[in-house]
């Protein structure tokens, strides 16, 4: 992945990833009062809007982070339900207490959902193909393979003798693996496009006609993600002396651009190959299946922060800081205190997004009694 660039970061989990360490086991101390944080009525109002719309998963879900309880998000939820045109920056005041966890130390990039040319049908110059989710790709049946380090049976296909075997990887579907299958959902315009919206996780299609189609993550070959800006600075591409490119996605896809046979080899590097559905509603879904709100949501470690809970952002990028709903996950967004940000559609977002590097403070806001149900000192 790039240092600076979590335009590149798959928003879909990824497996074979090794149980993290929670919030709990790493540690938890008390922070400061929500009331001395500088929380601004707009900040509050979006914030409380997607707490409101993660409320019936944050009531009904186990928490990773081994922080809270179902229960203990009910008496905030209910307030939020019934919540009118009062201060929202006194909902926060009322209902919830901050905690710090490890040290607090955040690091912070950007995603957006993409908007780039396509079609639901194959037109004159459209010819990258939108998967949906195949009816192959399967986990493995005990016994038919070694489980995965999370205890999951690994995803793969089963070939004619009835063998277990990885699924395609990106180049061999690239190269037709898939064709001829009626699991196209859609056509893309270009594959470049294509392989970023791919590593954002979900994104729109808009067709010569001014129509838009929406889709979101539908699954997942089961072979690992590779960042591919990372492979860039790894073999000295990445920087300012010649022949580098920005570590920015723009200067990721302008390198691909110019050098379109080397740019192709490096995104096979990539085996992950992510698969799609359409989607309704007024926004890409995040982790929680609610939408994510630009400006407001922020893709965290579960193991971390409790998936829906409100998240403090005091950072060196002024345009992040502020108060955040946890509602996604990403496939390189973790461990503690790593946040990825939600910018929304359109040219701004992408922008905002593909440039994002904040480094700073977290806190997490927990419904009031937590810490001493957990027996933090306070």
């Amino acid at each position: 992945m790039l240092a600076s660039c979590a335009s590149v970061i798959p928003h879909a989990p990824q497996p074979g990833l090794p149980p993290a360490e929670t919030a709990v086991a790493l540690g938890v101390r008390a922070g400061p009062s929500v009331s001395d944080l500088s929380l601004t009525e707009p900040d509050a109002r979006a914030a409380l809007a997607s707490f409101r719309e993660s409320c019936p998963r944050l009531m009904s879900r186990d928490d990773g982070s081994d922080l809270t309880r179902p229960d203990d998000w009910r008496q905030a939820c209910t307030a939020a339900a019934n919540w009118g045109a009062g201060s929202a920056v006194l909902f926060f005041l009322s209902y919830f207490e901050t905690a710090r966890v490890g040290d607090g130390k955040a690091f912070a990039t950007g995603y957006y959902e993409p908007e780039i040319a396509g079609s639901r049908k194959r037109l004159a110059g459209f010819d990258v193909p939108v998967y949906a989710l195949p009816p192959d790709l399967v986990r493995a049946r005990p016994g038919d393979a070694e489980p995965l380090s999370n205890g999951k049976m690994p995803l793969g296909r089963y070939g004619t003798g009835g063998t277990f075997t990885s699924y395609y990887d990106r180049a061999a579907i690239e190269q037709g693996a898939l064709m001829g299958r009626g699991l196209e959902i859609a056509w893309a315009a270009d594959p470049v496009e294509m392989f970023f919206l791919q590593v954002q996780g979900s994104g729109r299609l808009r067709a010569p006609d001014g129509t838009v189609m929406r889709i979101g993550y539908a699954g997942q070959n089961g072979l690992p993600y590779t960042g591919i800006g990372g492979i860039m600075r790894q073999r000295g591409l990445i920087g300012n002396g010649p022949g580098q490119y920005s570590g920015s996605m723009q200067g990721i896809m302008q390198y691909i651009r110019e050098r379109p046979a080397d740019g192709r080899a490096l995104m096979d590097e990539n085996k992950s190959y992510v698969f799609f559905r359409e989607l309704t509603g007024d926004g890409p879904l995040g982790a929680l299946n609610v939408p994510v709100r630009p400006h407001s949501s922020l893709a965290s470690d579960p193991h971390f922060v409790p998936l829906g809970a409100p998240v403090w952002l005091d950072l060196d990028r002024r345009e992040a800081s502020g108060l955040w709903i946890a509602q996604d996950t990403g496939g390189a967004i973790k461990g503690p205190n790593r946040f990825d940000t939600f910018w929304g559609a359109g040219d701004a977002a992408r922008t905002t997004a593909g440039g994002m590097s904040a480094h700073g403070q977290a806190l997490l806001l927990l419904p009031k009694g937590t810490l001493a149900r957990l027996g933090v000192a306070q």
